[in-house]
């Protein structure tokens, strides 16, 4: 996104979206056996009396690019006669919406950005493209896209409004351009980006110490994990903190860390005077740069961290050399890899804590940064909106089937060329273990939550099968993750990014001279070089660009009446 810093790899994104997206279903309805709805048409019938699930008769077709990766192709190894191009979805559309879809080409992640790039350039672009709010303002200028402003108004189902809203106005500012409807966002949950502490617990155990209540703490278990040979074999060859070169990325990254020391290196936040001033440049950062020089300098940080990936860097935890680590809610799924070469690891998550002992805020940066917009002279532009409308109801809707179209138990929605879902299910579902919990009484847990709840099973009652469920139990269990977000909540920890608007003309032309800046800045800094390079890196930020960028981000909150989610 323009406005964070956030660079993250395809392993991810696809960890972290199939663990967001995870469900089941015990509740389904044979969609054929409902009755036809004539459309007044000719020889045409819906299967639902919505316009925005109508079906075109004869039927239409609207062309994709598409983004393969490994996730998908093992996905595709358990569907026999199903491929990205022809699957469930694919005839799903085609059969109750009359849309057939097409890709003009798919490429692999490590090209597909640069591929879809120069189509961009070109001009060349399929019927409904995928963009991020740069490529789409640039789009619009040239005048390759429509306004979807009436055929959203028209189309969009109650749960499709319901849906779409949950992030609040920021999606939909980001897309409106001179008042125009120009996309329709991808909404991605906020709140799925809150930070983390996982501990490996029984090294802590073992060493005789207690879970962290301040960031003093927090580094006392950081040397003593580094220092007190905590897996007990001997040898100088664990570290305290896991940190990848993509220092803001979902797990093993940075954020939570900072958020310690009231410092927030990637969002937009407010100041003492009610302004709105960039995280990281402010003065707050420079101090927890300097207590992660330290780490760095005593070996509690891989010496080479720098030099490796998410996926490099979690050998670190599948061969026990690292014991905690800041990420999000999935990050059970990853530390669970410990277990396969030691049954006896544990981990579990705990609160960030802050210097002072206080409640720290949870930053959580405004996370929808893909759009799909739908190209100039397309004959049905609201197509798009019946793809969206019928893939929630799908999943979540009152004709919902997902152990078909969701989880089959395979991440089957991930087929479909729109993937949106509502932003506050986990969470949701979460209460709804918590509720059943309390009071034995199963019917209060709809589809993901009964799902979850059959895995935290399997791990309590310790089958053979229940190693399948711990990292369900470690999320969504009564210490779970979500837990600790639901504490968030309810303590009014969590810091929303204060600027979700639309990029501004000096982001798009310089937001990533600025990022790469911070990053090279920060780097450096962990690794030795004098703290008052941070200063020189405020210095050159406010030159380059982020001091008018700071100017038009003002002029944007002043529009709003200074008020933002």
């Amino acid at each position: 996104m323009p406005k964070t810093i956030k660079n993250t790899m395809a392993w991810t994104v696809a960890a972290c979206m199939a663990v967001q997206l995870l469900t089941a279903c015990e509740r389904s309805s044979n969609l054929a056996e409902r009755s036809p709805v004539p459309e007044g048409q000719p020889g045409s019938a819906s299967l639902y009396e919505e316009p925005g699930l109508s079906k075109y008769d004869p039927p239409i077709q609207l062309s994709f690019v598409r983004e393969n990766n490994d996730a998908l192709e093992e996905i595709l190894k358990e569907l026999p006669g199903e491929s990205l191009e022809h699957n469930r979805w694919t005839e799903l559309y085609e059969e109750v919406l009359g849309i057939r879809v097409t890709y003009d080409w798919t490429e692999w992640s490590s090209i597909y950005s640069r591929k879809l790039g120069v189509s961009l350039a070109s001009g060349d672009i399929p019927d409904i493209v995928r963009v991020n709010a740069s490529q789409l303002r640039v789009l619009s200028n040239a005048g390759l896209i429509q306004d979807l402003s009436e055929v959203y108004d028209e189309y969009a189902t109650p749960l499709t409004r319901k849906v779409l809203s949950e992030e609040g106005t920021g999606p939909f500012e980001t897309v409106t351009l001179d008042g125009k409807l120009m996309a329709i966002p991808e909404t991605n949950s906020s709140i799925e980006g809150a930070m983390f502490l996982w501990i490996r617990t029984d090294w802590l155990e073992r060493l005789g110490l207690q879970p962290p209540q301040t960031m003093a703490e927090v580094l006392a278990i950081s040397k003593a994990f580094t220092q007190q040979d905590p897996d007990g074999n001997g040898k100088h060859d664990t570290y305290g903190l896991a940190v990848t070169k993509y220092l803001w990325d979902p797990v093993m990254g940075l954020t939570g860390f900072m958020a310690g020391y009231g410092a927030y290196p990637g969002i937009w936040i407010k100041d003492k005077t009610g302004k709105l001033v960039y995280g990281g440049i402010q003065p707050e950062v420079k101090h927890a740069l300097q207590v992660l020089q330290e780490l760095y300098r005593t070996g509690q940080i891989d010496r080479e961290f720098a030099f490796k990936d998410g996926v490099k860097a979690s050998d670190w935890i599948e061969h026990e050399q690292v014991g905690m680590m800041y990420g999000e809610q999935w990050g059970s799924f990853l530390v669970q890899s410990s277990r396969e070469h030691n049954p006896q690891a544990e981990w579990q998550a705990f609160p960030l804590v802050s210097e002072s002992g206080a409640a720290p805020k949870v930053p959580l940066p405004f996370s929808t940064n893909q759009f799909l917009a739908v190209k100039q002279g397309v004959q049905h532009p609201e197509a798009l909106i019946k793809l969206i409308n019928l893939h929630l109801e799908k999943n979540w809707g009152a004709t919902s089937e997902v152990e078909r179209y969701y989880n089959a138990p395979q991440a089957v929605w991930k087929l479909s060329p729109v993937t949106p879902f509502p932003v506050q299910k986990n969470l949701e579902a979460f209460r709804e273990l918590e509720t059943f919990r309390r009071n034995g009484d199963a019917s209060v847990l709809q589809d993901e939550a009964k799902t979850i709840q059959k895995r935290i099973a399997a791990y309590e009652a310790g089958g053979a099968d229940s190693e399948t469920g711990w990292g369900w139990e470690r999320t969504y269990g009564p210490s779970g993750a979500f837990s600790i977000l639901d504490g968030y909540e309810r303590k009014s920890q969590l810091l929303y990014e204060s600027f979700v608007g639309a990029p501004t003309e000096t982001m798009i032309e310089k937001q990533n001279i600025l990022n790469n800046l911070q990053i090279d800045a920060f780097l450096d800094i962990i690794q030795g070089r004098p703290l008052s390079g941070f200063d020189n890196f405020v210095a050159q930020w406010n030159k380059l660009g982020g001091e008018q960028i700071t100017a038009e981000v003002n002029d944007w909150y002043a529009e709003k009446g200074g008020s933002s989610k």
